[in-house]
């Protein structure tokens, strides 16, 4: 039996891994169909998983028609899923047309008198795919409303691939007609529907969803709340432990907690596929904006990967002046691409970068002179104010308090006196250096000793049996016997 399953899913499979080798799109949707009846069937998710991917890869060619004959094949005549879904795919004066189907899907269609939920839900998820691709968004609005409800009256676990589907393309165009907060309470709903059900697909889903709600609105503490309160499982999706990845990034960034953020935006970076090249380039974004933070300078390849170049120049000019430690230049980049941040809701983050400069052009200043007046800092920091050198007094000594600077302050001449830098082989920092490293390397090996994995009962392998020790016991006592008869043959 289970040969005969596995033949005819490799059936299935072969014939829609061609879509462009013409059988048309209505037999690929019905194969598609079929292999989703099928993995309820089974009770195989693969098989759900499968046919959603195949369902994305030939997206971009359905047309109405096609997918009117798809409905009227699949979906029992009078039913109310067809009534509901045809008015969003076809305009009123084709409905009532007859659109080339085969004849023996319309006698299937006549004489079928239920249907299988998933197949219900998968035919409002593609209905609602289509709407989106011709942005339809007003119709994918409505026509996810509609899926939603019929969700809430089922609870089958072979549902649960195509429902986590539906929950995003439902907070999608939502998103997409700025209504995202109308929502937030079906979809705190759904959550805790899906905790109920043990649906940890959706579960994740809708949590990324309940995140990037509140984000949208800048509502960092309520998301903080709901993340930190929210029990997560193993993840199940790559997709969306990426995008948990990212939120929390941004999360933490708004924390004042960069180190953190910095980890979690550059692994969901590195985790996302290739193909995300949007999601990526936001990662990418905000990365740069934390590390500019934490006062590393990134490095010029990750603004120069295929596909980003354009997308993150601003962000590469901005790490230039910061990099320079120009405020005058910063200011100037911060006004010529305040647009792309404002629309990136990077801008309160660039703000904070102001004393970086400040910071970072200070150092500059007192590598380059040993000893200059609080105008001249003030000037080549280009600060514009109505007291500037007092500015300028006020950013040197704090500087000098946080460790940025080794300087000291003359108030009354009025500039600023580096110390002079010493050899730094004569201070103990080398050794602390160098006992670090051993330290970290001694803790690798303890750590890698403690991880040794030995099989089971091997030591007793070296152990003789009784039965040997008793051949050896035997042995000896015959060879001391013979020993002493020689002995006593010799006196």
């Amino acid at each position: 039996m289970a040969d005969v399953n596995m033949k005819e899913e490799e059936s299935i499979a072969a014939e829609l891994a061609h879509p462009s080798s013409p059988p048309l799109l209505l037999s690929h949707l019905k194969n598609v169909a079929a292999l989703v009846e099928k993995g309820v069937v089974s009770k195989e998710m693969r098989l759900m998983v499968r046919a959603m991917r195949h369902v994305m890869s030939i997206r971009r060619k359905l047309k109405g028609p096609t997918v009117v004959s798809f409905l009227k094949s699949t979906l029992p005549s009078g039913s109310d899923a067809l009534s509901r879904l045809l008015p969003y795919v076809s305009k009123e004066e084709e409905i009532g047309m007859d659109i080339d189907t085969p004849s023996s899907a319309l006698h299937v269609s006549s004489h079928k008198q239920s249907i299988l939920p998933e197949l219900e839900i998968f035919t409002y998820l593609l209905v609602l795919i289509f709407l989106l691709d011709k942005k339809s968004y007003d119709k994918a609005k409505a026509c996810s409303s509609g899926a939603i409800k019929r969700l809430q009256q089922l609870n089958r676990r072979t549902l649960d691939v195509l429902a986590a589907r539906i929950y995003f393309y439902y907070s999608y165009s939502y998103e997409l007609t700025n209504s995202l907060a109308e929502i937030r309470g079906t979809l705190l709903l759904l959550h805790r529907t899906a905790t109920l059900h043990h649906d940890e697909l959706g579960q994740e889903t809708l949590l990324n969803l309940l995140l990037r709600n509140y984000l949208h609105y800048n509502l960092y503490d309520q998301a903080e709340k709901l993340r930190s309160k929210t029990q997560r499982a193993e993840s199940h999706s790559h997709q969306q432990l990426c995008r948990y990845l990212y939120y929390l990034g941004r999360i933490r960034t708004i924390q004042l907690e960069y180190t953190d953020a910095k980890d979690s935006l550059m692994q969901a970076a590195r985790k996302a596929p290739l193909s995300a090249s949007g999601f990526r380039i936001q990662c990418n974004k905000w990365a740069a904006i934390v590390r500019l933070l934490l006062g590393e300078i990134p490095e010029r390849t990750t603004f120069m990967q295929p596909g980003m170049r354009k997308a993150l120049r601003p962000y590469f000019e901005l790490t230039n002046a910061v990099r320079i430690g120009d405020l005058e230049l910063f200011r100037q980049v911060a006004e010529k691409f305040s647009s792309t941040f404002y629309t990136d809701k990077t801008h309160n983050l660039i703000v904070r970068l102001r004393h970086n400069v400040i910071r970072t052009g200070l150092r500059n200043i007192s590598i380059s002179y040993s000893r200059i007046s609080l105008t001249d800092v003030a000037a080549k920091l280009h600060l514009v104010s109505a007291t500037p050198v007092d500015d300028a007094e006020s950013i040197v000594t704090k500087a000098i308090r946080d460790g940025g600077i080794d300087a000291i302050v003359d108030h009354a001449n009025g500039w600023m006196q580096s110390k002079e830098t010493g050899d730094i082989y004569s201070t103990q920092e080398p050794q602390l250096a160098f006992h670090s490293r051993i330290a970290f390397c001694l803790n690798t090996h303890n750590e890698a000793v403690k991880a040794l994995r030995f099989p089971p009962n091997a030591h007793k392998k070296e152990l003789e049996s009784a039965e040997k020790r008793r051949e050896r016991q035997q042995q000896e006592q015959e060879l001391a016997k013979h020993i002493a008869e020689e002995d006593d043959d010799e006196f």
